[in-house]
Order: structure tokens, then C-alpha cells, then sequence
């Protein structure tokens, strides 16, 4: 499966309800939650997160770089958020972590960052909707891509196979036209994009152009 996932931290904040409905042929939604102490940034909050999501019907994702997310996650279940992804550098215990969203009703899923080994979290990704790779330092939009990661990408697949998992594999960080066919070469599934695509004449068509470049690259591994 290909997800196109436009990040609306590069939306235009003045018109961000339009922006959203531009991108109305996007898999889902990804929300960047940035709270000044995990990562060196602010972004959004829950009751930005409603009105978005008031807007559209899509499925949220629900990025927390934030500390102690486990504080949150009721909060952004009830303000849209159809699976939170929280950090395993932010919490002491992630299969915990992803229990209690489970009990909340949401998907889970946990982010790792670019020197983040993902090994110690191989054994229970049975627990998770989602793993999500970022290949760049989390915090701000806009930065280089960093194909070093796609090990991690993988590492993750194999395992995927091996188990015969559903877990989807996203990765968050520097994709745009350039960059989307190596990551889907390397297995991932799910993509987040945000100038890519709010910094496109036209998103809606920048979306679909972003997914017909991940699947002539995932065809071209079958």
C-alpha cells in the first residue's frame, strides 16, 4: 500500500482550512504536535487539531514531539486524531505508551529519530499501526533528506515479513519528487510530505504525483 500523508506544518497557517481541503486526495492527514521542550519548536495544539480536523474527513495522524506524551493522548483523541505517534526517546516505557492509546480507542504508532537504533523495538511491533522513521531531526520543516535511515527501513520490512506483521512503515522528513522513490525502494509504505506538496502550485496534483512516483518505484522491486 502507498499513503501520501501532507504534513500542514508547511501549510499556510492564515488559510490552513483551505489548504487542507486542497489536498482532499491525500490518504491522511499528518499533524506535526511540536511543544518547545522535546524538540526546540512550537506548532499546534488540540484545539487547532479540531478545527482541521472539523474540515476534513480524512484520517489524522497525530505526530507528538512532545515530552511525557502519554500526558496528551487523550487530549488529541478527542480532538481528531485517529492514531497517535508518539517518540520512544519521550517515553520510559513504549509498549505501555502504545497500550494506553489502544485503551483510548486510537491507532498507535511510535516515531524514532535519525540516530535511534530501531532493534530494541523489533520485538513488540506487533503492538503497533505504524513505525515511523524520520529521516531528519525532528523539530523543524524543510530539511535535507538523510537516506542513511533506509537501513532502519529495511531492517523493519524483513521483520514485517518475517512475522507476517500489518505494521505500515512511514517515513517523515525530506520527501519530496527527489527523494520519494529511494524510500519506497527501501520498503516504506506511508509518506509525509509537506513543501513538497503546500509549496506546489497545484497540492492536489503534487499528492498524486508523489504517489505514482512510489509506485512505479515499489513495482520496480516486485
Amino acid at each position: 500500500m502507498i499513503y501520501i500523508a501532507p504534513s500542514i506544518l508547511a501549510a499556510d497557517y492564515a488559510n490552513l482550512g483551505n489548504d487542507v481541503r486542497k489536498v482532499a486526495n491525500a490518504d491522511l492527514i499528518h499533524v506535526d504536535i511540536m511543544d518547545g521542550h522535546f524538540v526546540p519548536n512550537l506548532s499546534f495544539g488540540p484545539d487547532v487539531t479540531k478545527a482541521v480536523k472539523g474540515v476534513s474527513g480524512q484520517f489524522f495522524d497525530m505526530h507528538l514531539m512532545i515530552e511525557e506524551p502519554e500526558r496528551w493522548f487523550e487530549t488529541y483523541i478527542r480532538a481528531g486524531g485517529d492514531r497517535l505517534i508518539f517518540h520512544v526517546e519521550a517515553v520510559k516505557d513504549h509498549v505501555a505508551a502504545a497500550q494506553q492509546v489502544k485503551q483510548l480507542g486510537a491507532q498507535t504508532g511510535f516515531a524514532i529519530k535519525p540516530g535511534t537504533p530501531i532493534e530494541p523495538y523489533l520485538d513488540n511491533l506487533d503492538l503497533f499501526d505504524q513505525v515511523m522513521i524520520m529521516s531528519v531531526e525532528p523539530g523543524f520543516g524543510g530539511q535535507k533528506f538523510m537516506p542513511e535511515v533506509l537501513g532502519k527501513v529495511m531492517t523493519l520490512r524483513d521483520h514485517i515479513a518475517e512475522r507476517g506483521l500489518n505494521t505500515i512503515i512511514g517515513i517523515d522528513g525530506g520527501i519530496g519528487n527527489e527523494t520519494i522513490a529511494q524510500a519506497a525502494e527501501a520498503g516504506v509504505d506511508a509518506f509525509v510530505a509537506g513543501s513538497a506538496v503546500f509549496g506546489a502550485d497545484n497540492p492536489a496534483e503534487a499528492v498524486d504525483k508523489l504517489r505514482r512516483l512510489a509506485a512505479a518505484a515499489q513495482a520496480s522491486e516486485t
